[in-house]
C-alpha cells in the first residue's frame, strides 16, 4: 500500500482566450452601432400661422438660395466667404443701431449656410434676427 500523498498540481484557468472573446464582441458591438444613420429620423418641421415682418426702418435681408448663395438687401455677395457677407452687411447697415436682420433662406439650401448668417450676426453683435416663412396652407 502506498501511503504517501499524491503531490496534486493546481489547477490554472487560462484566461485570455475568454478576454480576446469579449474584446472582439466589444469591437464588433462598437463598430456595428456606428452604421446606424441618424437620417432617419423623422422631423414635422414647424410652420408659420403668419408670414408678418414688421416693417422698420433699418431692416437689412439676407436671401440664400438653393445653391447657398448670399444676397444681402437682393444684392449678390462676390463669394460665399464669411468676411464678405461681414463687410456687405456692415455697409448695408450704415449709421443704423440694433438693425433687424431677416433670413430668407431657400428650402433647399444647406444648415450651414443659415448658420454662417447667425454666426456672422452675433459676431456683429446684431440680436434682433428673424426668418421669412411662407404662410401655412389652409386644411394643414
Amino acid at each position: 500500500m502506498n501511503l504517501r500523498s499524491r503531490r496534486t498540481d493546481d489547477l490554472d484557468i487560462n484566461l485570455t482566450p475568454l478576454i480576446d472573446v469579449v474584446f472582439l464582441l466589444l469591437i464588433f458591438f462598437m463598430v456595428s452601432t456606428s452604421f446606424i444613420k441618424e437620417s432617419q429620423i423623422k422631423l414635422n418641421l414647424p410652420q408659420a400661422s403668419s408670414n408678418e415682418v414688421p416693417e422698420e426702418v433699418n431692416t437689412i435681408t439676407v436671401t440664400i438660395d438653393a445653391r447657398g448663395q448670399f444676397f444681402v438687401n437682393d444684392k449678390a455677395l462676390i463669394n460665399n466667404q464669411e468676411a464678405t457677407l461681414i463687410k456687405a452687411i456692415k455697409q448695408a447697415v450704415g449709421d443704423h443701431k440694433n438693425p433687424m436682420i431677416v433670413i430668407n433662406a431657400d428650402a433647399k439650401t444647406t444648415h450651414q449656410s443659415v448658420v454662417t448668417v447667425l454666426d456672422v450676426a452675433k459676431q456683429l453683435n446684431y440680436l434682433r434676427i428673424t426668418f421669412a416663412t411662407e404662410r401655412r396652407k389652409e386644411g394643414n
